[in-house]
C-alpha cells in the first residue's frame, strides 16, 4: 500500500503545482438538511459531525498531502514514511464519511429489494439475520471504528466486517463498502449517551437501501 501511495503521489507531482491545487479535497454537501434524519439522528449531531469532524479530516488530509508532495520533491524518505499515519487516518475519515452521508436518507428504512436482497438471502437467509449480525458486530467494536456490509468482488458474496478508527474498508480488507455505520462517539453520544446499541439499531430506520443497491451494481460492474 505504501509503494502504491508513492506512485500515485509521484504522478500527481508531475502534473504540477496548478493541478495539485485544483485536486484539493473538499467537504461534500449533505444530500439532505441537518434535521432530516430526526428523530433517529439529531440535527445537532449531524451539524457537528459534518461541519466539524468531517471537515477536520478534509483539512488535515490536504495538509498531509501538501507535506508529502514537498517531501517527495526533496526525496526525504523519512518524512514521507512519517506522514503515512496522517494520510491513512484523515484519508480514511474522508472516504468513510463521504459514503456515510450517502447511505442514509430521510425516506430510508425498511428492507432492500432486487439484487441486494437476493444476495442477502443467499448469504444470511433473512434480512433480519444480516441486520442482527451487522448490529452485533458493530456494537462490539472496542473503542472507535466502523461496522460494514461489504462486497467481495472475487467471490461475489456479501461480507460483514469492522474496521478500527478511520481505516477504510477496501484497502484494509479488499471488500468494497456498500453500507457503513460510524461508531465514533461523536456520531451518537450527544443523543444516545453511552448506549451505542440503541444508536446502531436506529440507523436502520434511515438506511438508504436504494443507494446501497446502486453501490452493489457499481461494484459488480467494476469487477
Amino acid at each position: 500500500m505504501l509503494s502504491a501511495t508513492f506512485r500515485a503521489l509521484r504522478r500527481a507531482e508531475r502534473l504540477g503545482t496548478a493541478m495539485a491545487v485544483r485536486m484539493k479535497h473538499t467537504l461534500p454537501d449533505l444530500p439532505y438538511d441537518y434535521n432530516a434524519l430526526e428523530p433517529y439522528i439529531s440535527a445537532e449531531i449531524m451539524k457537528l459531525h459534518h461541519q466539524k469532524h468531517h471537515n477536520a479530516y478534509v483539512t488535515n488530509l490536504n495538509i498531509a498531502e501538501e507535506k508529502l508532495a514537498e517531501a517527495l520533491a526533496k526525496k526525504n524518505l523519512s518524512q514521507v514514511i512519517s506522514l503515512q499515519p496522517a494520510l491513512k487516518f484523515n484519508g480514511g475519515g474522508h472516504i468513510n464519511h463521504s459514503l456515510f452521508w450517502q447511505v442514509l436518507s430521510p425516506t430510508g428504512g425498511g428492507e432492500p429489494k432486487g439484487d441486494l436482497m437476493d444476495l442477502i438471502r443467499r448469504e444470511y437467509g433473512l434480512f433480519e439475520n444480516m441486520k442482527n449480525e451487522l448490529i452485533n458486530s458493530t456494537v462490539a467494536i472496542q473503542g472507535s471504528g466502523w461496522g460494514w456490509l461489504g462486497y467481495n468482488p472475487t467471490s461475489g458474496r456479501l461480507r460483514i466486517n469492522t474496521t478500527a478508527n478511520q481505516d477504510p474498508l477496501e484497502p484494509t480488507t479488499g471488500l468494497i463498502p456498500l453500507f457503513g455505520i460510524d461508531v465514533w462517539e461523536h456520531a451518537y453520544y450527544l443523543q444516545y449517551k453511552n448506549v451505542r446499541a440503541d444508536y446502531v439499531k436506529a440507523i436502520f430506520n434511515v438506511a438508504d437501501w436504494e443507494n446501497v443497491t446502486k453501490r452493489l451494481h457499481a461494484a459488480k460492474m467494476a469487477n
